[in-house]
């Protein structure tokens, strides 16, 4: 384990964990702010609603990329995580996350901060509807459309699902089927507010918990960075597995500078034969 500090500070605590995109770019999925991405603005909820332009692209775009996202598969860090909870170690999982590789993995107490890409939402109504089923919607307003853009070949997704298409003019968005209202991912954009109850059921998955161990996340954005200080303000010892700095290091007990996958799969391993040995399984 190439880590002691870390084993030594969650060895017999109760766990909970923050995750951010880079948990999920070993399984193909890119990091908005990771050292090695591309740029990438992530799309606003101003842009969305005001510019039907742009709402246009980003549903063309969404109608790939959504599709990639669901065949993703967890990687070897989704996977540890999820053994850890099974274990008794991690009582909680937060997640920034829209993929849903965690659930994926196997983890069950899972808050999916930012919703998820699987559900829609109308701004109007409030109904809701599965993306497959709005997939079905948008094949028949768009016979075709989903053949040529892949037929390009080297599909690229971004965190939110959004895929690089670049002939959009002439899809047609399909409204809410009950009331004709604007549809949406059911994600929380940039300057949208996360509901509050996900946010108190967050926060007391943090306060029940006797660390918070921080994965793949820069914490630049206070959505999850809340839960850092949260941690800290209760007396919760923090620890950040992540390549590259974070907004959290100066909070952190214990930093670790590595990717996700090897180092929770390597984390699940110590800790698990832990609890074994000692008889400190949790439920």
């Amino acid at each position: 384990m190439d880590a002691p500090e870390l084993v030594a500070l969650l060895q017999g605590r109760r766990v909970a964990v923050l995750t951010g995109a880079g948990m999920s770019t070993d399984s193909g999925i890119p990091d908005y702010r990771g050292p090695d991405s591309p740029p990438s603005n992530p799309m606003t909820i101003r842009q969305f609603t005001s510019d039907p332009v742009f709402r246009r692209r980003y549903w063309a775009r969404n109608h790939v990329g959504w599709r990639h996202m669901d065949e993703t598969l967890p990687n070897a860090g989704h996977r540890g995580l999820a053994a850890l909870e099974a274990a008794g170690v991690v009582t909680g999982l937060i997640t920034q996350n829209v993929d849903l590789l965690h659930s994926k993995a196997g983890s069950r107490s899972v808050v999916n901060l930012h919703g998820t890409y699987a559900q829609v939402v109308c701004l109007e109504c409030g109904a809701t509807m599965s993306r497959a089923g709005l997939a079905d919607l948008l094949e028949a307003a768009n016979p075709g459309f989903l053949e040529r853009a892949e037929s390009v070949g080297g599909i690229a997704v971004a965190p939110d699902a959004d895929a690089v298409v670049h002939q959009t003019e002439s899809f047609v968005v399909v409204d809410c089927p009950a009331c004709a209202g604007m549809l949406k991912p059911d994600i929380v954009y940039f300057g949208e507010s996360v509901p509050k109850d996900r946010v108190e059921q967050a926060y007391s998955m943090v306060a029940g918990a006797e660390a918070l161990l921080v994965a793949g996340s820069s914490l630049t954005v206070y959505s999850g960075y809340r839960f850092v200080r949260h941690a800290v303000a209760h007396g919760i010892p923090v620890a950040i597995v992540n390549r590259g700095p974070t907004r959290g290091d100066d909070l952190a007990t214990v930093k670790v500078e590595a990717g996700c996958s090897e180092m929770l799969a390597l984390l699940a391993g110590e800790l698990s034969d832990l609890c074994t040995s000692t008889g400190a399984h949790r439920r």
